[in-house]
């Protein structure tokens, strides 16, 4: 699949597919929220605008206020890939937030996963 036609899939599909992920695991949309608003510095308020506006992956990573000083803790394998080793800039953001998520439903400590 092309990297292009994943910076095209809106947020709110993306993010509707994650929660479905997360809450069969027993885990809550507060803790999605969290993660996703920690990676991406992105208020709550924030985060509804973008699902609300239906903007595209790469819009949602572009118009984010920053992403968090520690993302480059973030690392391991996501889609088979090593998410420290992705080349492209953007698609390794998309991986960063893939692998947040997937701590989050395999009940990883959201501590842990905010790596505090």
């Amino acid at each position: 699949m092309s990297n292009e036609r994943v910076f095209n899939y809106t947020f709110s599909s993306i993010y509707n597919l994650y929660l479905t992920k997360v809450t069969k695991k027993a885990r809550t949309e507060e803790e999605l929220i969290t993660v996703i608003c920690w990676l991406t510095g992105y208020s709550h308020a924030g985060l509804n605008k973008q699902i609300e506006a239906k903007v595209s992956l790469a819009e949602f990573f572009n118009q984010a206020p920053g992403l968090h000083p520690n993302t480059s803790m973030i690392t391991g394998l996501i889609c088979g890939y090593r998410v420290e080793d992705i080349e492209d800039p953007m698609m390794q953001k998309i991986r960063y937030m893939d692998k947040l998520v997937d701590e989050l439903a395999k009940g990883k400590k959201l501590e842990k996963i905010l790596r505090a």
